[in-house]
């Protein structure tokens, strides 16, 4: 889940007087880059007009060529990658998170899990911008794992002003869910943009409801370079992640590149248990993040372990099954943005203009339908509990009525292509 970005650099439009020699960041990937043609930049520049320091963009129609295709609602399920890191199923995890006694062992995996999601970049996509959700659509999907378990995800725009996602997702035969909600807030900053990813994820360890939650904050976000020069992102600020009832907490720093000294990519953070600091974390997001414990538990004081390593394990990604367009309902992501889609990937940027602004035409006429009906959205698989977003869904204790509990309410009529429910699974 990078948000609006995309780990992704780009080669914008140049003002007079720009070096053609423009270099790449040396810690950035120099294959993530392209170069756009005359129409594209011209295009920018005619958009760049439009901008104004501090303006908020949330309502800037960005043009297509800068879309990698696929929504928002489908993009956090970059978070949903690595669940073998919370399951135990690796050579080097044995245990799953809730099977660790050890509080803070069970609040470092919850952390690996989170980290681990920020490196994933599609094969090829060198774009910075994901669609933009409108009111009402979902996204669904179905992991299907090595040992024969599954997991479940739906995500839904629950708000358009302010914009909010709410996603969900669960296993029950493996004792983890995931809820929370993000609302992004762009500014435009001369030769950046940066992102405000308000909101936060709750990852909940079924098999230890003494644990409660563990709540994790989000980095702010930075796409640099997007005036003159080559576009790269970078993750910066600090986000926090807490366990209030084992008094865990870790706070994370998202660094970003100084002028004259730093390094791209890199993060830094401590680990506490209440005010006795406990271990601190160091590394790049996008290759390799280390823990290095600093009291004799687990590991000797002062050694250090490997948190995830995104050069060795990045492609170890969790497929997940997603039904064919024509089983999806209309307002379902892949559906609902298909022509899009199909346009950007043949590069048909006039197909691809006309087809997203059909989308946000249909909602703008919905929209103003319901305004002068007296009518609120109201969202299908989300409600909104002292400000925080969460499923339409009381999630029985026993793993396999949990398990149909949660194949029902996603998919009240499972799609042709689904396959044996999982209550029909050995």
């Amino acid at each position: 889940m990078m948000g609006l970005f995309n780990q992704a650099a780009q080669k914008v439009y140049k003002p007079r007087g720009a070096a053609d020699d423009d270099k790449v960041p040396d810690d950035t990937e120099p294959d993530d880059t392209s170069i756009l043609d005359e129409n594209e930049g011209s295009i920018i520049a005619s958009l760049i007009s439009q901008l104004r320091f501090g303006m908020d963009l949330h309502k800037v129609t960005f043009p297509t060529f800068v879309l990698e295709p696929r929504s928002m609602l489908e993009r956090i399920t970059d978070f949903m990658s690595h669940p073998d890191l919370l399951f135990g199923q690796v050579p080097t995890l044995p245990l799953s998170a809730e099977n660790c006694d050890d509080p803070e062992e069970r609040f470092i995996r919850v952390l690996q899990y989170y980290l681990a999601g920020w490196h994933i970049k599609p094969k090829g996509v060198k774009k910075p911008y994901v669609y933009n959700p409108v009111l009402g659509e979902f996204f669904r999907c179905r992991y299907d794992y090595p040992d024969g378990t599954r997991g479940f995800y739906i995500a839904e725009q629950v708000s358009h002003h302010p914009p909010v996602s709410a996603f969900y997702y669960v296993s029950p035969a493996n004792k983890v869910c995931v809820v929370g909600e993000l609302r992004p807030k762009s500014k435009f900053l001369g030769n950046s943009v940066s992102t405000t990813m308000e909101g936060e994820n709750r990852v909940y360890l079924l098999g230890r409801p003494e644990d409660k939650e563990y709540v994790i904050s989000m980095p702010n976000m930075y796409a640099r370079g997007i005036l003159w020069g080559k576009m790269f992102l970078e993750l910066g600020d600090s986000c926090m992640a807490k366990n209030e009832q084992t008094g865990h907490y870790a706070d994370i720093q998202f660094k970003t590149k100084g002028y004259f000294s730093g390094t791209y990519n890199a993060i830094q953070g401590r680990i506490r248990r209440g005010n006795t600091e406990t271990g601190e974390i160091s590394g790049k997001w996008s290759a390799v993040m280390e823990y290095k414990n600093s009291k004799v538990i687990l590991l000797r004081e002062g050694e250090k372990r490997v948190l995830f390593d995104a050069t060795k394990d990045g492609q170890n990604i969790a497929p997940k099954w997603v039904a064919p367009e024509e089983e999806q309902e209309t307002n379902e992501s892949r559906r609902l943005w298909s022509r899009l889609t199909k346009a950007i990937i043949a590069k048909d940027m006039d197909a691809a203009t006309e087809a997203k602004t059909a989308v946000e035409e249909t909602q703008r006429e919905q929209r103003r339908h319901m305004e002068e009906r007296g009518e609120v959205h109201v969202p299908r698989f989300f409600q909104e509990r002292g400000g925080r977003w969460e499923p339409k869904l009381q999630l029985p204790s026993d793993p396999q009525e949990a398990i149909q509990a949660v194949e029902r309410f996603i998919w009240p009529t499972l799609p042709p292509s689904y396959g044996p429910s999982s209550t029909s699974s050995p």
